[in-house]
């Protein structure tokens, strides 16, 4: 079945829905996400409503402070959980609604104190929690979406979560980086965009049609309302904007496949002319791989910048997604000639990794997307994913265009330890994005040469037929061939030695 949604934009294959936003502006760590979320959520009137891979009713939106620490005009529950008791509490009438995938449900339920928090949320009329198993076996709820009164929303890669809380000085050793529990974790980059206005109400829509998805009872749009949620202290890069939606769904029962999200991967790759900037957790999707190596097959290819973690979080993650990256990296270096395909591992200062969630692309300063999916098979076919993305060449957008080359300098900035200003200089001076993070060195908090490690045997076959991340849910069960992998029969990339 193929999704018969009557609402697709210009029958764009790629795109679900072009929506103008008022204000929008991308959130760079978790540090300033969770307290701009505090303020976005107190501001409501109707409904909070958020989708995640996961929740943490225990996190602190205060960053680490207790609410006794606050100014007396400031405080309020700091762990999320009480948050949203105290906040319908505080407005009658205000609807919170969480939508959370189902894997792992039982243990969930068991996170220490969080049993509590979903005791009182089951007392609270006001606040209803859903886990999402509306989606093939092996797939999972991907998208971070948050959507309040129908007017603000945001999308991208942070999940309100443990782990996730970070500045973009990523010390070495932060007390602050810490769980629920008390232990320490290590350095966390992620970015997320909010959104106000008509694509903030599309991205409502999008959350309340899965919500019924997922067995909830369906939800009326919010009524118009004069006041934003939008946080007063936030200034929006980018304003009167359109935005663009795209997804990715698999088929489930009577709901239709969508593949807009690896569509829009490969046409703004193609279309790229001097330069792609990509921060991603993962990079183990063919589809992807051989569209960037056809680009660095030409004559004069863009360069192109992948800023990625050393190694993925997690055993099985390290044995689907580091095998896969290794073995595409290889193939790819066989049709990049002119060396124009750099991939990057962010270091504090002290040189230990910075883990990159981001899922973020930039190409030349005209295209900024983020979003939840990441350069993994499971992103173009299996997950649920939600990813929006500001174009500079659309009518009425060419005024986006200083933002995003500032938001690309900025985030270099950061990885490199340097001032946007000195990152400036450096990119006029070397030309390009590869020499002026050479020249910018590794003294201290820096971005490091992606090293290829050898794979054994086992782990190279592991990658090649994908069977860990395969492109679409029924491949879990087909047997390992020439029409799957990640070197499939016709696909441009050889296999590697």
């Amino acid at each position: 079945m193929v999704d018969s949604e009557p609402d697709r934009t210009d029958r764009d294959p790629a795109v679900w829905r072009y929506a103008k936003a008022s204000r929008a502006h991308v959130v760079v760590d978790a540090a300033a996400y969770f307290e701009l979320m505090y303020e976005a959520m107190l501001r409501s009137r109707q409904r909070i409503f958020l989708m995640g891979w996961d929740f943490d009713s225990r996190i602190l939106l205060s960053g680490g402070r207790r609410w006794w620490n606050l100014p007396r005009k400031d405080r309020f529950p700091a762990r999320l959980g009480a948050y949203f008791i105290w906040l319908t509490r505080r407005t009658p009438g205000l609807q919170i609604r969480l939508l959370k995938w189902n894997f792992g449900a039982l243990r969930y339920l068991f996170r220490g104190t969080m049993i509590i928090d979903l005791i009182r949320w089951l007392f609270t009329p006001a606040v209803d929690f859903k886990f999402d198993s509306a989606h093939p076996l092996g797939c999972s709820h991907h998208q971070k979406v948050v959507v309040i009164d129908d007017c603000f929303a945001v999308c991208g890669g942070i999940d309100m979560t443990s782990d996730r809380w970070d500045t973009p000085e990523h010390l070495h050793e932060d007390p602050r980086r810490r769980r629920p529990n008390g232990r320490l974790y290590g350095p966390w980059h992620d970015v997320t965009m909010m959104i106000e206005g008509d694509a903030a109400r599309a991205l409502g829509e999008l959350g309340r049609k899965r919500w019924q998805q997922a067995g909830g009872k369906p939800m009326q749009p919010c009524l118009p309302q004069d006041k934003s949620p939008w946080p007063t202290r936030l200034n929006a890069e980018f304003r009167d904007v359109e935005v663009g939606i795209a997804r990715t769904r698999a088929q489930f029962r009577s709901i239709g496949e969508l593949r807009e999200i690896e569509a829009l991967f490969l046409t703004q790759i193609a279309r790229a002319k001097r330069f792609i900037y990509a921060e991603n957790q993962y990079f183990a999707s063919r589809a992807i791989a051989e569209a960037i190596a056809e680009r660095l097959s030409e004559p004069d290819p863009p360069e192109i910048v992948l800023v990625t973690p050393l190694s993925s979080d997690g055993w099985l993650q390290q044995q689907a997604m580091d095998g896969a990256r290794t073995r595409l990296l290889h193939a790819i270096s066989e049709r990049d000639h002119t060396r124009r395909f750099r991939v990057y591992v962010p270091m504090t200062s002290g040189g230990a990794p910075i883990y990159v969630h981001a899922k973020l692309m930039i190409v030349d300063d005209e295209i900024v997307r983020v979003g939840s999916a990441n350069m993994n098979n499971r992103s173009m076919g299996l997950d649920t994913e939600a990813d929006v993305f500001i174009d500079a060449s659309r009518p009425g957008n060419a005024h986006a265009a200083p933002a995003i080359a500032r938001l690309r300098r900025r985030l270099l900035a950061e990885h490199c330890g340097i001032s946007e200003s000195k990152l400036a200089m450096l990119l006029a001076e070397h030309g390009s994005m590869a020499a002026a993070i050479e020249a910018a060195g590794s003294a201290g908090k820096h971005l490091a040469p992606f090293v290829l490690r050898p794979l054994t045997d086992a782990e190279k076959a592991v990658a090649d037929s994908a069977l860990l991340d395969p492109e679409r849910p029924g491949e879990f069960f087909e047997p390992i061939g020439l029409r799957r992998g990640l070197f499939r029969r016709g696909g441009i990339l050889r296999r590697p030695r």
